[in-house]
Formats: C-alpha cells, structure tokens, sequence
C-alpha cells in the first residue's frame, strides 16, 4: 500500500474508532489525529493480530485490514482514555 493510501486507511480507521470509543460524550479529533490514531492502531492492530494467529497481517485496502485496523485504533483510543481518567 502507498504513502497516500496509508493516510487515507488511518483516516479511515482513525474516525471509525472514535466513533465506537467515544459514544454519546464523543470528542471531536482533527483529520491529523484521527490519521495519527488509525496508522499507530493499524500497527498495533497488526501486532496483536501476528501474536494471536501466529500469521503476519499485510495490509492491503480490503475489510479484513480495515477490521483489524479499527479494532487496533479501538484498543489504542480506549487505553488512552484510560489513562486520560486516571489523572
């Protein structure tokens, strides 16, 4: 996947897992963040994904990456609002 496609992809997954982290009292995030949260939750989706499998995930622009990628964002959004709570 390209440079272009990987900031569209983290858009993509960065503005899905706001919306399912965020509820009712959801922040508004730029474009910026939401790319930012996407791209760093692709990667940290892709690595939870190689330790539960054992199989390294490519990431092409289809919905088994996309899933992975949200649910990467998920976990990266939910551990920082975690921690947001706790000061």
């Amino acid at each position: 996947m390209g440079f272009f496609s990987w900031i569209v992809f983290g858009a993509l997954a960065g503005w899905a897992a706001n919306l399912i982290v965020g509820g009712r009292q959801r922040r508004r995030q730029g474009c910026l963040v939401s790319v930012l949260v996407g791209v760093v939750g692709a990667t940290l989706g892709g690595f939870v994904y190689q330790l539960a499998t054992g199989e390294e995930k490519t990431f092409e622009f289809d919905f088994p990456s996309f899933g992975v990628a949200v649910l990467g964002a998920v976990l990266l959004l939910a551990v920082v609002r975690l921690v947001e709570r706790h000061r």
